[in-house]
């Protein structure tokens, strides 16, 4: 059967842990070749031997700028080219109500996810091939008025923006430009909270459990692939139907 990425060059930021680093993976066993960044560089170490092949990682942090210019450079001396750019890089801050928020929490969500998204994309484009495929990683919070979760929500609603705009910028190039934006999922930070609170978070979810990061790389990967050659400038849930009713 043939490989739905076969050949194919992706770059997917913060692809140490969890949802990126399952796309990644996922992204390899269909064909690609895929570079991967993290900040630390030994988490960064052990991301390349867990996916074992056609792999390549660059220490790095996406909101850096010189950081980014380092990626591309080692992209494109290695192969010359990106089919396939997943901006995955993103923090949040959470229960700092209005009234509380400072201008560090500002900056230090602002900084990478929106910011951080801008120039992952952008430095990106004089490698990126005509017809290639963009994804941002999104968040239900893009749409929902999480209480204490402002700058957040607010950095999500940018990205959902971005792809918008970029759809219509990039449009004679055929580079399609997509959100993918989780809801709850599993990516180990349920590990020590109480099981009180785990189903407090479940109650919200109406198909009644937390998310796998593996069910987030499926979804990448329909927007990576020719799956989606007609899908672009859309914000895709994947989250259990939280943010649909």
């Amino acid at each position: 059967m043939t490989k739905k990425l076969e050949g194919k060059v992706a770059v997917i930021t913060a692809a140490t842990s969890g949802m990126a680093l399952a796309t990644a993976k996922l992204f390899v066993e269909e064909g690609a070749y895929v570079f991967i960044t993290g900040r630390s560089q030994q988490r960064l170490d052990e991301a390349v031997s867990t996916i074992g092949r056609n792999v390549t990682g660059v220490q790095g942090d996406a909101g850096n700028l010189p950081d980014l210019d380092r990626l591309y450079e080692t992209v494109k001396k290695e192969k010359g080219q990106i089919d396939i750019l997943f901006a995955s890089a993103g923090f949040g801050e959470f229960n700092i109500p209005l009234g509380s928020i400072t201008e560090e929490n500002y900056d230090k969500t602002f900084d990478l996810n929106v910011k951080g998204t801008l120039f992952t994309v952008q430095k990106a484009l004089p490698l990126m091939r005509d017809g290639g495929s963009i994804i941002m990683n999104g968040s239900i919070a893009s749409v929902k008025g999480f209480p204490g979760f402002s700058t957040y929500n607010a950095s999500k609603a940018a990205v959902r923006s971005f792809a918008r705009t970029w759809t219509n910028d990039l449009r004679e190039r055929k580079i399609r430009v997509n959100v993918l934006s989780p809801g709850t999922i599993d990516t180990g930070v349920f590990v020590d909270v109480s099981k009180e609170i785990k189903d407090q978070f479940v109650a919200q979810i109406p198909m009644g459990r937390i998310g796998e990061s593996e069910e987030i790389a499926t979804v990448a990967l329909f927007l990576a692939s020719n799956d989606s050659s007609f899908v672009t400038g859309i914000e895709l849930f994947v989250d259990g139907g939280t943010a649909q009713i």
